[in-house]
């Protein structure tokens, strides 16, 4: 049984907290400063609350058959952090949003949420436990209006049964309100909401997720197909759930998007994880590379710097070329 708030738990407790803590000791000689109210045993005191996952990837994987989508890849999703996900086309993306959205099931290794291992059946499964998924094609009908797209499947209704009815007034007057909290201005909330720009209908989608109670917000490549005046749109609501504590996991192809609203960038290839640093182990111009496959990337200069017309002095790391590019058969004869 959980800790009910009035101090008694029935199992073990995170801390427990003495009646009188004993006075501040004087530091043992040699101790470094600012060591002196510590208690004792404080050094191995287990992360707070705030820092443990919502959702975590230990070594996951998925196989269909004989092929293996997904493998040894671990993950962490924490409130109030962006983790991006980035990778070339086959290299997992979609399997671990399967897997972490509840449509398929890991094969290997392990799925927690709140530190408890789970195994979704279907997608409604993880969105009872807070994990909200927008997809590319944002699940909208595009002749609905915005406030009915933004309650679609979930409508508010009045009236007794067997004649309830929808409640469009409180629909339109909630659907406002979450929309201005997240920043999101709309004059006219009947307007069909494929009338609205690529980042607009992003947001809705968004907004969406979060008033029904996602903790974690899961984005398939939202600026894929948006300019960048509406990618910076979809950014900015980005930025806007991270700062309301959703832990959001950014799936992009576009290093330059991730570096710009991530915390953490975890970089997918042919299935395995190749990178997983924070933002301040490592630079733009690093997670590029491993986006990009500097090795391949490499070795395609070799190839061009033997191809007549391609000047590959100004394509970046040319230098790695040199000069001493192996001759094609007939040349130098």
């Amino acid at each position: 049984m959980a800790d009910n708030g009035t101090g008694s738990t029935d199992g073990p407790a995170p801390e427990t907290l003495a009646p009188e803590p004993p006075a501040p000791k004087a530091p043992a000689p040699g101790a470094p400063p600012g060591d002196e109210g510590a208690p004792p045993g404080d050094e191995g005191a287990p992360p707070s609350d705030h820092d443990a996952p919502i959702v975590e990837l230990r070594g996951a994987g998925k196989s269909y058959g004989t092929v293996r989508a997904l493998h040894d890849v671990s993950l962490a999703v924490r409130a109030g952090r962006v983790t991006c996900v980035l990778g070339d086309n086959g290299a997992g993306k979609s399997t671990l949003i399967k897997i972490i959205s509840g449509l398929h099931r890991h094969s290997e290794g392990e799925l927690l949420v709140d530190g408890a291992p789970v195994r979704f059946g279907t997608p409604r499964d993880a969105l009872a436990r807070g994990i909200a998924t927008v997809y590319q094609d944002l699940a909208t009908v595009p002749l609905m209006p915005v406030w009915r797209n933004f309650f679609l499947g979930s409508e508010m209704t009045k009236g007794p049964w067997p004649v309830r009815r929808l409640d469009i007034a409180r629909m339109k007057r909630t659907a406002d309100q979450e929309l201005r909290s997240m920043g999101i201005v709309l004059d006219d909330l009947d307007r069909p909401i494929g009338t609205l720009s690529g980042g607009q209908r992003q947001s809705v989608a968004i907004a969406r997720a979060v008033y029904f109670g996602a903790r974690v917000l899961i984005l398939d490549e939202p600026t894929a197909a948006l300019g960048v005046k509406q990618s910076g749109v979809v950014l900015k609501y980005i930025a806007a759930a991270r700062e309301r504590g959703l832990g959001v996991v950014f799936i992009t192809h576009n290093p330059h998007h991730a570096y710009m609203v991530g915390d953490h960038f975890s970089v997918l290839r042919l299935g395995t994880l190749e990178l997983s640093a924070d933002r301040g182990e490592v630079s733009l111009e690093e997670l590029t590379d491993h986006m990009a496959g500097g090795a391949e990337l490499t070795a395609l200069k070799h190839e061009l710097a033997q191809v007549s017309g391609v000047d590959v002095e100004r394509l970046p790391g040319a230098e790695e070329v040199g000069a001493t590019v192996p001759e094609s058969p007939g040349e130098g004869s």
